[in-house]
């Protein structure tokens, strides 16, 4: 038998690599890309058994072939290290400021300058229902998504439920794409944001929701997808999208998802 001398170091290394591939796993559950990382984990352990049985040819190879995988597998996934990356740097400022939020007066902070009119916003999901009328809202937390906001026009109006019924009326120019809210102000309308690439989505579900779970999947914003065709709303937050939910229930989970950091 081979000697085994496993030290403490050895452990925390295995640990590690575990936990560093299950938030991969994580992040591209659902998508095409999960194919495509098995497909890499299949010509590793490929490249170890022809190495280990001195299959030089071979082995150069598929040696070369991985290494020239590193470059293809920033491009392949750049959307998925991306939400990496914005995942571990959110954890990481969350954890921060979260802290200082906690010792130092939210006034000197400035994180509550103006809170989510919340009710203007349950009548609006109200009125929108009762008309038919689809529409898609972005609740923005710490994230500012200004690329987004760019795509669409800027309004920086005070949030109301008159102004988002004008702004998804179906005649309305305003009304193709996404309504960003930020506190007490809708920033802009007509927003263009990215779908999600979730194999597993919904077939029911139609580029609204896709939009809805794509804006939410690297960033903290929460979106609200209202159905003008089955006359439901949905809401999305972390990539997850929850549908055919009634509005005190769109707004109960709406507050659960502004608490949490």
């Amino acid at each position: 038998m081979w000697p085994v001398n496993i030290q403490w170091i050895d452990v925390i290394d295995i640990l590690l690599v575990t936990l560093l591939i299950y938030y991969l796993y994580q992040l591209i559950k659902g998508t095409a890309a999960l194919n495509i990382f098995f497909g890499i984990i299949i010509i590793y352990i490929l490249y170890l058994l022809v190495d280990a049985l001195q299959m030089r040819l071979l082995s150069k190879i598929v040696g070369q072939f991985i290494g020239l995988g590193v470059l293809a597998m920033v491009v392949v996934f750049q959307q998925e290290i991306r939400r990496f990356l914005l995942l571990v740097g959110t954890t990481w400022l969350n954890s921060r400021f979260g802290f200082l939020k906690k010792i130092v007066p939210s006034k000197l902070v400035g994180s509550q300058q103006h809170a989510l009119d919340t009710k203007e916003l349950e009548l609006a999901l109200n009125d929108l229902l009762k008309t038919q009328t689809g529409a898609l809202i972005v609740i923005l937390k710490n994230s500012e998504l200004k690329y987004y906001l760019k795509s669409g026009v800027l309004l920086q109006a005070r949030l109301s439920s008159q102004l988002l019924q004008n702004i998804f009326f179906k005649n309305s120019p305003l009304h193709d794409g996404a309504a960003i809210i930020k506190g007490s102000k809708i920033l802009g309308a007509r927003c263009i944001l990215p779908l999600t690439e979730k194999t597993d989505f919904p077939e029911n579900l139609g580029l609204r929701h896709r939009a809805a779970a794509g804006v939410t999947e690297f960033s903290d914003a929460i979106a609200i997808a209202i159905s003008e065709q089955f006359q439901q709303i949905s809401i999305a937050f972390q990539g997850n999208l929850e549908s055919n939910l009634t509005v005190p229930e769109v707004m109960k989970k709406l507050n659960e998802y502004l608490k949490k950091d």
